[in-house]
């Protein structure tokens, strides 16, 4: 199956579950003619797909609940009960049971790519190192959340040198035009009592966000509260693509609570999972970072160390696996991630080359 039937058959399959949004899903595939890297964030379904054929040793490692679409911009902050600065793995939307070599390889194949692109300065065996590094130390350590306040000062830093700043930020989210579709009441219901009182005039946005659920249904509610701008954002989530992948009959439970409550992680209190969609609190010190916002003298691979502990942080939710990721690390031969990472990135480029051309 090539690209772009792979893409009009998990397109067919996503329309069969949820209501798409169409012009959401044409811009989703004008990004996906940029580059490489915006073309493995917008296609886990393709890796899904593409991953066992391309890595069958990989592929059969032990198994966890992993995040699936991960890579170096699904990282970001939010705010914990304590109103501390937290640091993690954004977005949970593809979480299945994997290998757990499956999040790995695909956090490196991301940085192969962003060095591609000249948003990372180290070469393709540093960023598989210091991914591994980080990876065992936080396999080691049993998890350890990045609560960014004594410690992981240098990543503090990194964080507030990009956090957006609140005059531009609120005022592109208030130039959002107006959501005109209908939305179901249970979610309308969930999302204005998740707003800080009852009853509050709100204004309902269409927000554009992401590469890999755009098409999804996602409303923003805006509001003035003590003077100053609020928002929370409802989502609709799917199954993950690892189903779609599969071929195979499987239960299609959503398993972003199930993720994010094993692992290692201090919860954000904004954030709200009700079976087929989730609402979270919108603001400049709650999103993902991007690559192109980090400060020029930043420690890449101090990062991305940091990265692979944060991807262990996840896995060690599945208790039960862990022994078994130490023994399966201590038998890998070496460069084993380098050269996983490097095959699928030449995979996604042969796709990438195929999708644009067409």
């Amino acid at each position: 199956m090539n690209i772009r039937k792979a893409t009009e058959s998990y397109e067919n399959w996503i329309a069969a579950r949820i209501r798409v949004v169409k012009q959401d899903i044409d811009y989703k595939h004008e990004q996906m003619t940029k580059s490489p890297f915006e073309f493995l964030r917008a296609t886990f379904y393709r890796w899904a797909q593409r991953w066992p054929e391309v890595c069958p040793e990989e592929s059969s490692a032990p198994e966890v609940l992993a995040v699936g679409d991960l890579h170096v911009e699904n990282f970001g902050t939010w705010r914990d009960a304590e109103g501390r600065l937290i640091w993690g793995v954004n977005d949970f939307d593809e979480a299945h049971p994997m290998a757990y070599t499956i999040d790995l390889v695909r956090l490196a194949t991301s940085a192969h790519l962003a060095i591609a692109e000249e948003h990372l300065t180290l070469n393709t065996r540093e960023v598989c190192d210091a991914i591994l590094e980080g990876y065992r130390r936080g396999i080691d350590a049993k998890g350890k959340p990045f609560v960014l306040a004594e410690e992981s000062r240098w990543l503090r830093l990194i964080a507030l040198n990009r956090l957006r700043d609140p005059v531009r930020f609120w005022k592109r989210m208030s130039k959002l035009g107006e959501m005109r579709t209908a939305i179901p009441d249970h979610i309308r219901e969930k999302l204005e009592a998740s707003l800080p009182t009852p009853n509050m005039p709100y204004e309902r946005k269409r927000r554009v966000a992401g590469l890999g659920s755009l098409g999804h249904l996602r409303v923003l509610a805006l509001a003035r509260w003590c003077g100053a701008w609020v928002a929370r954002e409802a989502k609709v989530l799917t199954p993950s693509a690892v189903i779609w992948a599969s071929g195979k009959s499987q239960s299609e439970k959503i398993l972003y609570p199930e993720i994010i409550s094993r692992a290692a992680r201090v919860q954000d209190p904004f954030l709200g999972l009700f079976d087929t969609f989730m609402i979270r609190r919108i603001a400049p010190d709650c999103s993902r970072i991007l690559l192109a916002s980090l400060p020029e003298d930043h420690d890449e691979a101090r990062l991305l160390e940091a990265m692979g502990f944060e991807t262990a942080n996840i896995h060690v939710g599945s208790r039960n696996a862990i022994s078994a990721i130490i023994r399966d690390l201590k038998e890998r031969p070496r460069r084993w991630l380098h050269r996983a990472s490097k095959a699928m990135m030449e995979a996604t480029h042969r796709d990438w080359l195929k999708w644009r051309k067409g």
